[in-house]
């Protein structure tokens, strides 16, 4: 049997001060991509595989995935009084999930792993979730959810992520996965290494399916003294000891990496053109 994941915890607080001076105003996870934020991507990717509740970590005091992801009256009743009710379902938010929104204080404990922990105390024990990023997503042309895959591909209350393999000259810009000489399976993730230490050009792309072990093993994490960066990919990989394992689930679709102003622009390029 597979996993059910009914929940998922997208991240998207911190500053994007890869794309300032425009992340001043807007944030990273809501410039446009086509007409949606990036964000959105990744949401109604969700919605696809069957998620019913999205947890948005965010910036503390931010509200604009609040506002997006609400009802706009003023908006609704100028397309109605205007007769472009046609616009109507665009201006909509989703009606088919729950969102809630966690706030993370950027002057206190940062990194991939702390959006995980803030959310840890709403989940139910035995219960496994989706965990991503807003700021990129995997596009399939055919419509079909990259995320439903991974779902799928999950053994019934294991782990999984994403890969994405890439040009070996790439390699130190992400977390490469270390696979085991012997059997095949994960085994690590070596974060940004060179291109000549790099154990494979399959890169982990931030989407996981974890179950309820896995993000406890994170939430104990995050309440240790670390300095610097609390990586996701720490507690991930030191739990492999233990017998616990992680699927490695390749992406069928094209990942678009939105971090940076070139991903952003070939994105922008590859929908706008496709749509």
């Amino acid at each position: 049997m597979t996993t059910t994941a009914t929940k998922a915890i997208i991240a998207v607080a911190g500053w994007g001060t890869r794309r300032l001076p425009i992340t001043k105003a807007i944030e990273k996870c809501m410039l446009p991509v086509g007409n949606r934020p990036i964000v959105d991507y990744a949401v109604r990717d969700c919605i696809k595989a069957g998620i019913k509740e999205i947890f948005f970590v965010v910036n503390k005091g931010s509200t604009q995935l609040q506002q997006y992801y609400s009802d706009n009256e003023q908006l609704n009743q100028f397309l109605t009084y205007n007769r472009k009710q046609d616009l109507m379902e665009l201006a909509r938010p989703p009606r088919e999930v729950v969102f809630h929104y966690i706030e993370q204080d950027s002057n206190d404990k940062y990194g991939t792993a702390i959006p995980a922990a803030l959310v840890y105390p709403h989940l139910k024990k035995e219960e496994s979730v989706v965990m991503m990023t807003g700021d990129d997503f995997v596009y399939n042309r055919d419509g079909s959810s990259e995320l439903a895959r991974l779902i799928a591909a999950t053994p019934e209350g294991g782990n999984s992520l994403l890969s994405v393999e890439i040009p070996r000259e790439q390699v130190s810009r992400y977390g490469v996965i270390d696979f085991n000489e012997d059997t095949g399976g994960f085994q690590a993730i070596v974060e940004k290494p060179s291109v000549d230490q790099a154990p494979s050009n399959q890169i982990n792309i931030s989407k996981y399916v974890l179950n309820y072990d896995m993000l406890t093993r994170i939430y104990n994490y995050s309440q240790l003294e670390v300095s610097g960066e609390y990586m996701i990919t720490d507690p991930i990989s030191q739990a492999i000891p233990d017998k616990v394992t992680v699927a490695v689930v390749p992406a069928v679709g094209e990942y678009l990496d939105c971090g940076n102003v070139h991903g952003w622009l070939h994105a922008n390029k590859l929908i706008v053109e496709r749509q």
